[in-house]
């Protein structure tokens, strides 16, 4: 089996730097999808309360036959969650509906500035950590001043900020400023959602190494240091989205590859304008 590549956070755990995404996969397939993963080499899975399949996600860990010390399980807390019992009462509930004595990493999902809330939650999650129902604590779709406020108000800085991250919106402002305040950065809808797998350049780039057009996007999360998670509910895509190691982008692919970037690439919702 391959030996998946960890990245080491600010607070020394370790994360396997790909993973299965599972957004918008139903709960009645989560239990044969997580399992089939995991069985094929996975050992890292992205859940969140919202995405209402949790359930069947703790299924699909159990079905696997892999020991839950082998994998990372991250899980994140809801907009309407957002506030310090709240969210303290929706991480019981996610671990419960997991059938979990704690995940590996969980998040706050997105800033909703409007709640104003964010920092009270993220207070929660410290609580949280310190009482091991959570080992590692961070945040999704943060922005800089989101992250700023948060480590100006409790002293303790996010372990990672999951973001939209693709090579059509590189999102290289946000991710400097990540590695400047040493969150990592994980990129969740790293194929664009599907749109760049048509992509002539990278078409190129994948018949010159041999591979698939998600597997050099992938590869290209993973030589520049993001932590990836494709998500897929189909089991040859799930088992070629995890066929990326053997190969390495070149110095000429990368430089074509961040050619691709456009300002108004973002796919899915501004974090300083949403108001679900």
């Amino acid at each position: 089996m391959t030996d998946l590549p960890l990245v080491t956070l600010n607070d020394s755990h370790a994360i396997p730097q790909i993973g299965l995404g599972v957004f918008q996969t139903p709960n009645d397939l989560a239990r044969s999808v997580v399992a089939t993963a995991l069985q094929s080499g996975y050992r890292h899975i992205d859940t969140a309360a919202a995405y209402q399949n949790e359930e069947g996600v703790g299924e699909g860990i159990r079905a696997s036959g892999i020991p839950r010390d082998e994998i990372f399980v991250t899980t994140k807390v809801w907009n309407d969650d957002q506030g310090y019992d709240r969210t303290l009462g929706a991480l019981a509930a996610s671990l419960d509906r997991l059938k979990l004595d704690h995940v590996d990493l969980y998040l706050i999902h997105w800033p909703s500035p409007q709640r104003d809330l964010y920092v009270q939650t993220w207070r929660a999650l410290i609580r949280a950590r310190e009482e091991g129902l959570t080992r590692s604590i961070g945040v999704s779709n943060f922005e800089v001043e989101h992250l700023d406020r948060l480590i100006n108000e409790t002293g303790i800085t996010p372990a990672l900020n999951q973001i939209e991250l693709h090579p059509r919106f590189q999102q290289m402002r946000l991710r400097n400023a990540n590695a400047e305040r040493g969150i990592r950065t994980e990129s969740w809808s790293p194929l664009g959602r599907g749109k760049l797998l048509t992509d002539p350049v990278i078409a190129r780039i994948a018949r010159k190494h041999g591979r698939t057009p998600a597997q050099v996007i992938i590869r290209w999360h993973l030589d520049n240091a993001l932590i990836v998670i494709p998500k897929s509910a189909n089991a040859s895509r799930i088992e070629e989205n995890f066929g990326v190691f053997g190969f390495v982008l070149d110095a000429d692919d990368l430089a074509t590859m961040r050619k691709l970037d456009e300002p108004g690439g973002r796919i899915g919702p501004n974090p300083m304008t949403a108001t679900f």
